[in-house]
């Protein structure tokens, strides 16, 4: 049997939350990331709508997306070879039964996000020619949304945790998590690591990891999102589509590489899983498009399914553990987890480095206490999440 290799933190967990950790963690400790998976990004990371908006989550997630915005759009030197953000849009709708509700939604939106303004039906239209002028009654525009290229930045995080000296392990199933003399075990397929200190960046699979460490589990619930591309309508150039979301979170649409990327906003409680898009899920998102829309639903070119991780409160949980300080939680980013990773990676690996909230973060607002795991064990926050 082959040594244990040291180092300085394990990060459990490939995805966005994971390479982002190994990429800011590495920057003064030594790191190895393991992914369960033959490559890292397998589930949620690689299912996402790649949509960068401020105005989505809760109060404490809309200013963590904030605190991210920079990094965004203008990433380190060599980190990406394109832009991470690219110029999208997003414009909220509602039917007549809707309205209070938008008015209630726009003024908190506004609050954090002046730019977004509130547009007339015919306006949304002019946008988006296919939305039914007997179905909106009210809309607002968020015009600075932008897509996000998922793929180049989880590459670039993993890319630059390599560069700095970060180990990436890949078909490495966690099956044993135990303490020796002070350090973490962590036993896997593709060998056995030693380190002081755990990331737990496994997602929905984050709590399975904390109880295998003999650690309380947070209350993790993984929920299934369904999405699916359906072709452009015929003779329609949808490039310059905004995203189109409806205020009461029933659906989705934007332009995905020449066709139409879908979701009926489902969330659906699931266990940890390898998520797969369910008939009636992709039947009720072409029913609610075709209710608001001009388009009909003839043909689904591709489906799937992803797995959004919440916690009670709706906001990520970030930080030592109260009871086991050296197993440090990464977890519980819902579907915010793209958008939120560069502020996240950098309060994480502050609080590794014995730091606290970094300054840029906390200018906007975000506290420990919204995000470390002991204001899920009846501790009480300094300020709750709105």
């Amino acid at each position: 049997m082959s040594a244990a290799e040291e180092t300085d933190v394990i990060v459990i967990g490939g995805g966005m939350a994971g390479a982002g950790a190994a990429f800011e963690i590495s920057r003064s400790a030594k790191v190895v990331l393991l992914e369960r998976e033959s490559h890292c990004g397998y589930h949620t990371t690689g299912r996402s709508a790649a949509s960068f908006t401020e105005n989505y989550g809760n109060g404490v997630i809309r200013r963590i997306v904030l605190a991210s915005r920079s990094f965004l759009t203008e990433p380190p030197a060599g980190f990406s070879d394109y832009p991470l953000l690219s110029k999208r849009g997003m414009i909220t709708v509602a039917r007549a039964d809707q309205l209070e509700l938008l008015a209630q939604d726009l003024e908190a939106a506004q609050a954090l996000v002046p730019s977004i303004v509130a547009m007339t039906p015919a306006e949304a239209i002019q946008r988006v020619p296919v939305l039914r002028a007997d179905y909106l009654a009210g809309a607002y525009i968020e015009p600075h949304s932008m897509d996000i290229d998922v793929n180049g930045l989880h590459q670039g995080f993993l890319r630059g945790a390599r560069a700095r000296g970060a180990r990436i392990v890949t078909n490495a199933g966690v099956k044993v998590v135990d303490r020796q003399g002070g350090q973490w075990r962590v036993d896997t397929p593709a060998g056995t690591f030693l380190a002081p200190r755990i990331v737990n960046a496994a997602g929905a699979w984050g709590d399975e990891i904390a109880v295998m460490a003999g650690v309380r589990p947070v209350g993790l619930q993984p929920k299934r999102r369904t999405a699916f591309n359906i072709p452009a309508p015929a003779g329609v150039d949808i490039s310059d589509w905004p995203l189109v979301h409806d205020v009461g979170a029933e659906f989705y649409f934007k332009p995905d590489a020449g066709q139409l990327f879908v979701s009926p906003a489902d969330a659906t409680l699931s266990p940890p899983m390898d998520a797969y898009a369910e008939d009636i899920d992709v039947a009720v998102g072409a029913e609610r498009l075709e209710r608001a829309t001009t388009i009909e639903v003839q043909r689904v070119s591709r489906s799937w399914a992803g797995l959004r991780t919440f916690v009670a409160d709706g906001s990520p949980v970030v930080g030592p553990d109260d009871e086991a300080p050296d197993f440090i939680w990464l977890v519980g980013q819902g579907g915010y987890g793209i958008k939120t990773s560069p502020a996240l990676s950098r309060v994480c690996a502050s609080l590794i480095a014995g730091g606290g909230m970094p300054d840029d973060v906390a200018r906007q607002g975000v506290y420990l206490a919204d995000l470390t795991p002991n204001r899920l064990r009846g501790a009480q926050s300094t300020r709750a999440a709105s």
